[in-house]
């Protein structure tokens, strides 16, 4: 359980916010669903919204398989993202917002979520940013060394897309790593030494059985060639005494 009285109002609000519902002001417009989150106003907005915040500061919210994502580099001005799992997909490193359910106990020797036992990559310790604050709320009594003093934060440009990734969308490798004195020196001396992001991917399952089936099933046509070829045999008589 998250202790809302001890984060800053637009973190306390980014974690407990419902996105990509359809706007209520914007009802009868095409792509009205709230995908915009101001942190100034600390409210979910959609694109038709944007004029009047337009100098406040705007965080993009996306999606990936039903679960709400942001920008790794988006977040990385707002607070300490080191070890929370990131992943390279659509061309852009995104972290979830929230811990997501699981629908079996892990049951292993690998890495862990600190927080909520999801299974991870090395060397990361949080599958979410929610479980990295829960788990800095439980062992470092708050959030004040890990929130950055972020004055400006602009939607990236173009920012023409729902911001919707398709259930197909490959996870790729990050293929680079970061520690937190890296990305502007902020954080514990904890999240110094290891590295934040690791190789995470994807492996989509092999129809093996197919292949297996067709290695050891002769083809329909060799088959029928057989059968064939006997009924063409010229017949063996009894002999006439």
């Amino acid at each position: 359980m998250l202790v809302c009285s001890q984060l800053p109002q637009w973190l306390q609000v980014l974690l407990t916010e419902k996105f990509f519902n359809a706007c209520i002001i914007h009802e009868e417009a095409k792509k009205n669903e709230k995908n915009i989150f101001c942190l100034d106003c600390c409210i979910s907005i959609c694109p038709h919204c944007l004029t009047p915040h337009r100098s406040h500061r705007l965080l993009q919210i996306r999606r990936y398989v039903y679960h709400d994502v942001v920008r790794l580099d988006d977040a990385d001005k707002l607070m300490d993202c080191a070890f929370v799992q990131s992943y390279i997909t659509n061309s852009a490193k995104v972290i979830f917002i929230n811990q997501r359910p699981q629908t079996r106990q892990f049951r292993g020797s690998g890495n862990i979520c600190s927080t909520c036992d999801r299974s991870l990559q090395d060397p990361y310790l949080f599958c979410s940013l929610s479980c990295k604050v829960n788990y800095l709320l439980r062992t470092q009594g708050g959030l004040s060394e890990f929130i950055f003093d972020c004055k400006f934060l602009p939607l990236p440009e173009p920012c023409s897309d729902d911001g919707l990734m398709t259930p197909d969308s490959v996870l790729e490798p990050s293929g680079s790593t970061r520690t937190s004195s890296e990305s502007d020196g902020h954080g514990g001396d904890w999240s110094r030494t290891l590295a934040c992001t690791a190789t995470t991917e994807v492996v989509r399952k092999k129809r093996s059985s197919l292949k297996f089936c067709r290695s050891i099933c002769s083809p329909v046509s060799e088959v029928s060639g057989n059968l064939i070829n006997r009924r063409k045999k010229t017949p063996q008589r009894a002999p006439l005494y």
